[in-house]
């Protein structure tokens, strides 16, 4: 094995120039496959942390259908709100969290408002949720920037309003007074508690915490929900166990996967245009490496014959040239791990504010050593497949003819 290598190592330094030249054709798509994928992989998880981390696992709602027929029900003398309600929903609570998989239980009443501060206003969405259950069905707390969650219990005219929210009202520090303005024309003074920042931009814009009692007082609706979160132990199975709970619950079930599968699928054709373009890189090469071995076997077929006169075997040959290849894929895909690395580290090193789906104070990477198995993985996969063709043409000379050409 030592003179395959040796003879192969030999031939690759006779054509110095072709040889950089190819590897650094394998170190380029080996960089840009670390680097895209650690950003692209970087931004899609954090977001999905994101949305597990303060967004239901499991969430039940009144059907949609049922809220697109309320305008009719004023033809019946009926309250519009009759229909976003959900009846029952202490013993549905009851039974769900009974259920081994679920960590924690908690009702929801949400609505829409308006948040005014002197003569800045600012559309919201309210949730009034319950402090002492809310813990153990969402990590909110998390998010707070004053972890003052449980003074919602104390005051019940106090509220949590998400960064964007303070930022529109000029409201930054607990302690300040707002307008609530309900869907129903009601008022209500309210102290800012907290503000909390998940992250993600649609949230913080728009979101608001209220103690549950205040707003069903304030909306007139004492004792309704229409929504209970669940919170469980395996994230991934949010969606089978959301389809067990909607066998027995007479209303929407909803996991988070279902109601993200809009970015979900948009993550995947992200992820198709990058590896795409990656093979692109890789595949161009490949090329380079086919032209390489190509020209060395048409070049040297005299050598070629020569060592079979000395006694090399037609596999020893055709290792010789699939060992070029072999050398070339792995120098790529050391040299472009340290590049790749390199730019990963300057990448993080970048203080900026990123602001769009997601918000975050610079580029959010995926730094795993997968990536770097992977790309070696593909570097010799390209670079054995293009170095097999003319390995076996190089294989199949006949000795013989090559010398009777001479």
């Amino acid at each position: 094995m030592n003179h395959v290598l040796f003879v192969a190592l030999k031939m690759l330094l006779q054509r110095k120039r072709q040889t950089v030249v190819s590897i650094l054709g394998v170190s380029m798509g080996v960089s840009a496959f670390i680097v895209m994928s650690s950003l692209m992989l970087g931004f899609q998880n954090y977001f999905i942390q994101q949305v597990i981390d303060l967004e239901p696992h499991i969430k039940v709602k009144p059907r949609v259908e049922e809220k697109e027929r309320e305008p009719y029900t004023l033809l019946l003398g009926e309250k519009p709100e009759e229909k976003d309600r959900i009846l029952g929903w202490q013993d549905m609570v009851k039974y769900i969290e009974r259920n081994p998989e679920v960590l924690g239980v908690a009702p929801r009443l949400v609505s829409r408002g308006i948040l005014k501060h002197g003569v800045r206003d600012k559309p919201i969405t309210l949730l009034g949720i319950d402090p002492k259950r809310e813990p153990k069905a969402s990590i909110v707390e998390k998010f707070l920037v004053h972890k003052n969650l449980q003074r919602l219990e104390t005051n019940r005219t106090g509220v949590i309003v998400g960064v964007l929210v303070g930022k529109s009202l000029g409201v930054d520090q607990p302690g300040k007074k707002l307008l609530l303005v309900a869907p129903n024309g009601r008022t209500l003074l309210v102290t800012v508690e907290d503000l909390f920042e998940s992250g993600i931009t649609n949230i913080d814009d728009a979101r608001v915490y209220i103690n549950i009692k205040t707003l069903q007082s304030l909306l007139e609706r004492q004792g309704e929900v229409n929504e209970i979160i669940i919170k469980i132990r395996d994230v991934n199975r949010a969606e089978k166990l959301s389809r067990a709970f909607q066998s027995f619950i007479p209303y929407q079930v909803e996991s988070w996967q279902r109601a993200y599968r809009n970015f979900l699928s948009i993550f995947k054709i992200q992820n198709t245009i990058t590896y795409m373009i990656v093979f692109a890189i890789l595949t161009v090469s490949a090329f380079g490496i086919f032209n390489i071995i190509m020209m060395t076997v048409l070049e040297k077929k005299k050598d070629i014959a020569i060592l079979m006169a000395m006694g090399f075997n037609r596999g020893d040959i055709l290792l010789i040239f699939m060992m070029e290849g072999f050398v070339i894929g792995v120098m790529g895909a050391l040299i472009g791990s340290l590049a790749g690395f390199a730019l990963q580290e300057y990448l993080e090193s970048i203080k900026l504010d990123v602001e769009g789906l997601i918000r975050t104070r610079g580029f959010v990477l995926e730094r795993t050593p997968l990536l770097y198995i992977y790309a070696l993985f593909f570097s010799l996969f390209f670079a054995l497949l293009a170095s097999f063709y003319p390995s076996y043409r190089a294989s199949r000379l006949n000795p013989v003819d090559i010398f009777r050409s001479q």
